[in-house]
Order: C-alpha cells, then structure tokens, then sequence
C-alpha cells in the first residue's frame, strides 16, 4: 500500500543530498495545497520518480493536467498577499524540475504513464549538469510549462528547426530556490531562441510572483536593468553546459538575443496549441505518453483507479544512493 505523509510540516522527512534547500519527504505540498508530489524509488538512482496529486487525491500528470494559465484555478480566490494586476493573461503555472545551484538534471518523463519527474539518463548513467566556472549547476530554478508541446513536425517561421518534443523550458530567475516539483506561478519576462542538436528548444525567462522584487520585472529590459549580468550568463551557460561532454557549443537564433514578453507569450500560446491538438489525437503523438486524468474529452483519459495503479507499481521509497563527488568538479572554458 502507498505510504503517504506531510512531510516538511514536520512528519516523515528524509535526509536530501545535492538536490533542494529544504528536506525531501515522502509528500509534500504544494501551491497552496492544490498539489502534492509523493517519492517513489530511490533518490539518485536510475528507479527514482516523483508523482504528482492533486487537491482531489487524483494521482496526476504534471505534463497534461495541471493548467497552463495560472488564472484557471486561482481566479476566484486570490491570495491577498498578492497584487490583482499580477493575475493577468501573462501568468502561468510552472513546474520545478531543477532548483537553482543543483546538478541532477530531472525532468519530466514525457514519455512514462503518468509524466513523473525522473532524473535524465545518457549511456546507462544518471546526467549531471557540468560546472561551468563560475557558476554551480544550473543558475536558475529551471522547468516547463504544463500543457505546452514543442511538436517535432512543426518547423519553425523564426529559427527553421522543428520542436524539441518537450514541453517548453522555463528559467525562474527569483531569490528563492524552489524545491524538485514545486508548483509555482510566474510572470513572463522573454525568451531565448535555442537551437540544440538541430531542433529549436526555447528558453522562457520569467520570475516567480510572490518574489519580494517581482513587482519591479515586467518586461526582458527590466532584467537587463535590475539583474545585470544574468542574462549574458544565461546565453553563456546555455551555450557552454555540453562543452565538458566533449560536445560543441550550442547555437542560437537571433543571434542570441532575448525576444521580450509579448514574443513569448506568443510562442507560449503556439506551443499550448501544439499541446491541446496532441492531446485530442488531432497529431501524432509518437512516443509522447498523454495519459492523463482531468483533461475534458481527452481520447488518453483514464480512471482514478488507473493512474494510482501506475503509481503502486513501482517501487517503493528508500534511501537516496550517494553522489560521486566528481558532480562538484569545476570546468574552465
């Protein structure tokens, strides 16, 4: 039988090594308790992965059933500590797939019954993110944007590369550092035009609402002015992070620059279309998996009953396996 518990209110915590600033557990709410994630496996092994629930008990997919546009599931009971002008058409929900200053590189399994966070496999090894000097691990908390699709068949107007697959990437560039599958909501600043191995792979850049200067960042520009120097590193450790792998610099579009708020909104939206055509069997859907539980007249809707089946198949949770101490080395370029 599935254990759960609330872990970080003070019930069932685990020790975390290398992944978050507050302690793994068992479950753990999130987004004011609209979701919660339950662990399975071991942390850092191949068998790890992160399950998502919703306010209901409904094991979900945080890929296909947790909303793009934040303002669906909030706009009847705003948080008083947050502005109203915030709630507008440009604020989404984001899944936290890594947090700031950490390696492992998890993401969500796109392609696995129910889309858990699992961290990325190459050649029979769990991926790690290379220190690129100065900096350690990723320099921002890095995720996606539920039900958002880069379609692999749509060749892009801008960057004449088809999509990477995935959902769209998202770097939070906040003061605080989330935790692995937190839910939170940010604003949309721009986006940066990617071009990885051929495939375009977009980079939106956004803050987190209820960051303490988030009033202050409206636009690309207001990064530029109150961050400096952030995203010139981002375009360095974006081009950079394959390097020590033996792989060549990634390319851009645009030559690199940062495309501001209302292009990426704009591309945002094409992707939530991509999305919404894949989930009713309107594209192909490959190998993409698009189980889900909530989405209304979806082909790929399945049962309660079903989704925490998938979830008691797999193994249970136990201690994490150590991190080789290689993970810390730094690289100079």
């Amino acid at each position: 039988m599935l254990s759960l518990c609330r872990g970080w209110f003070g019930l069932c915590s685990v020790s975390l090594t290398h992944c978050t600033a507050r302690p793994a557990t068992f479950s753990r709410w999130l987004n004011m308790q609209l979701y919660n994630v339950v662990e399975r496996g071991r942390r850092n092994t191949a068998e790890y992965r992160l399950y998502f629930k919703n306010a209901d008990g409904k094991f979900i997919s945080p890929f296909h059933d947790i909303p793009l546009f934040a303002r669906a599931e909030q706009d009847s009971d705003v948080p008083a500590k947050k502005s109203k002008t915030n709630w507008d058409k440009n604020v989404f929900n984001m899944v936290v797939e890594v947090p700031r200053w950490t390696n492992a590189k998890m993401e969500i399994a796109t392609k696995q019954l129910l889309n858990p966070i699992k961290q990325d496999m190459k050649k029979g090894k769990l991926r790690y993110v290379s220190n690129i000097f100065p900096h350690k691990g990723y320099i921002w908390n890095y995720g996606a944007l539920p039900q958002t699709w880069e379609d692999p068949k749509h060749v892009d107007n801008d960057t004449q590369c088809c999509g990477d697959n995935d959902p769209i990437d998202v770097c939070e560039i906040g003061s605080k550092v989330c935790a692995i599958g937190d839910i939170i909501q940010v604003k949309i600043l721009g986006i940066l035009a990617l071009v990885d191995e051929g495939e375009t792979d977009w980079k939106v850049i956004a803050i987190n609402i209820d960051d303490p200067e988030a009033e202050k960042f409206n636009d690309i520009d207001d990064v530029r002015k109150h961050k400096p120097g952030y995203l010139e590193a981002t375009v360095h450790w974006l081009k950079s992070y394959k390097v020590p792998d033996g792989k060549p610099e990634n390319q851009f579009a645009f030559n690199g620059e940062f495309k501001n708020k209302e292009f990426a909104v704009g591309v945002i939206k094409s992707t939530h279309d991509y999305w919404k055509s894949m989930l009713h069997k309107k594209s192909a859907n490959g190998e993409i998996e698009c189980k889900n539980v909530t989405v209304s007249e979806s082909p790929f809707c399945c049962t309660e009953d079903e989704a925490a089946s998938i979830v008691q198949s797999t193994p249970s949770p136990g201690s994490p396996t150590p991190i080789s101490s290689e993970v810390d080395t730094w690289h100079f370029l």
